[in-house]
């Protein structure tokens, strides 16, 4: 099973949202409201910083993801928060036999730093995220990195998300997905979705109550 970070497990919308105000005010371009800038949590940086400055250079683009990543390698990471229920829900999936491992766009090193921080790394097989310098930033990539990895049957496996990137990554890999609606989604992106949870606990009772003998099945 495999689960995205930001959205889904943790909310991370006020160190992202800082950190992206910070690296705009360093460039002197103005600033989005903090609401608006909301909508940028989830897809790569890069992709967000170059509709913020308004340019088709992904290098100028990548530039401010460095200035933004000054800010967030030291506080915005830790500017985070589990969502209420979220341990519980981990601990009771992975007490069924499910592997779970993280599948998220977020840097691989910030991503083991925010798991170990908040003591939810202990119930992860293993972390997947990108590289520095942007390897594996597009989740369908990453998601075939991860099942080649681990040697996964993609018939066998789910990706729970809160972003469209999420649906359509593990729809490009043959798996089955699905969303959850307390994170950043909004209207219309969990159309290819399996089911849509809107709490943890929710997401739990499916995998554990719902199709308890999923793990028995080869489910992962």
């Amino acid at each position: 099973m495999l689960f995205d970070l930001d959205g889904t497990l943790t909310d991370p919308s006020e160190g992202i949202t800082a950190c992206i105000a910070y690296a705009l005010e360093k460039m002197k371009i103005p600033c989005p409201p903090k609401q608006q800038l909301k909508k940028y949590i989830g897809p790569p940086l890069w992709q967000s910083f170059a509709e913020l400055i308004g340019t088709d250079d992904k290098a100028e683009a990548q530039a401010a993801v460095g200035i933004y990543r000054e800010r967030f390698s030291t506080i915005g990471l830790y500017e985070n928060t589990p969502y209420d229920g979220i341990e519980n829900a981990l601990k009771r999936i992975k007490s069924s036999g499910y592997k779970l491992f993280v599948c998220t766009s977020k840097p691989k090193v910030f991503a083991e730093r925010i798991l170990v921080h908040f003591r939810l790394d202990g119930f992860f097989n293993r972390v997947y995220g990108s590289s520095l310098d942007g390897t594996h930033v597009e989740k369908d990539g990453l998601i075939a990195h991860l099942l080649t990895a681990e040697k996964l049957n993609p018939v066998n496996t789910v990706m729970i998300g809160d972003r469209v990137y999420d649906i359509a990554g593990a729809r490009a890999n043959g798996i089955k997905a699905y969303g959850v609606s307390y994170g950043f989604g909004e209207n219309g992106e969990f159309e290819e979705a399996e089911a849509v949870f809107g709490s943890p606990s929710e997401l739990a009772d499916y995998f554990t109550v719902q199709n308890p003998s999923a793990p028995e099945h080869g489910w992962e």
